[in-house]
Parts: structure tokens; C-alpha cells; sequence
């Protein structure tokens, strides 16, 4: 299952750094890896829940905290630079197996 989740996750990371391509040179959400993911768990108090390699070596991540519901989806790229892509709230692990879905929810 956590395969799926990542996957699920890896894919949702890449079509919405596709689809804030554009807006990307009018608001820059990005910066040092280390000072993001403090914030992310002093502010928020998320901490990494998956982790993947996307296009071009950008290693995708998803940041969620079990006590409030945040999360929140980063980009780091080749260069450092990590880059916040998604967030939102209502975070839950899902614990599925593939087996036991109808081919109707797949």
C-alpha cells in the first residue's frame, strides 16, 4: 500500500509542478531545504510521511502532521532547492491493499 500512496503521491506532486509551471515566475514559494522543513514541523508540526524521485532527480516529499490533519507537498531539485508545491488539510494514511479494490476504485 505505501507503494500505491507514493506513487499516488509522486504523481499528484508532478502534474501540479505542471500545472504551477506558469505561475511560478509570479509567486516563488521556494528555498533552503533545511529552513522549509523546520518551518513545516515548528509551525505545523508536520514531518515527513513519503518520500520519491521524480523528474529530472527532484525528489518529492510529503510532509503530513497526524495531530492536526496538515500536509504539505515539497520538490527538492538537483540544486538544492526545495520548493513547496501543494498543501492542504484533512491528512489521512491509508492503509489499502490493491487485492481488495474492485476494478471499479482503481
Amino acid at each position: 500500500m505505501k507503494n500505491q500512496f507514493l506513487t499516488l503521491t509522486l504523481a499528484v506532486g508532478a502534474m501540479l509542478i505542471v500545472a504551477q509551471g506558469a505561475q511560478a515566475q509570479q509567486r516563488v514559494n521556494c528555498g533552503d531545504r533545511i529552513t522549509i522543513v523546520d518551518r513545516l514541523a515548528n509551525k505545523y508540526g508536520e514531518t515527513r510521511q513519503s518520500i520519491g524521485l521524480g523528474a529530472n532527480n527532484a525528489v518529492v516529499e510529503v510532509f503530513a502532521s497526524q495531530t492536526s490533519g496538515t500536509w504539505t507537498i515539497t520538490v527538492t531539485m538537483a540544486n538544492g532547492k526545495t520548493c513547496l508545491v501543494a498543501s492542504g488539510q484533512a491528512f489521512e494514511t491509508m492503509n489499502e491493499d490493491l487485492a481488495s479494490l474492485t476494478g471499479d476504485e482503481v
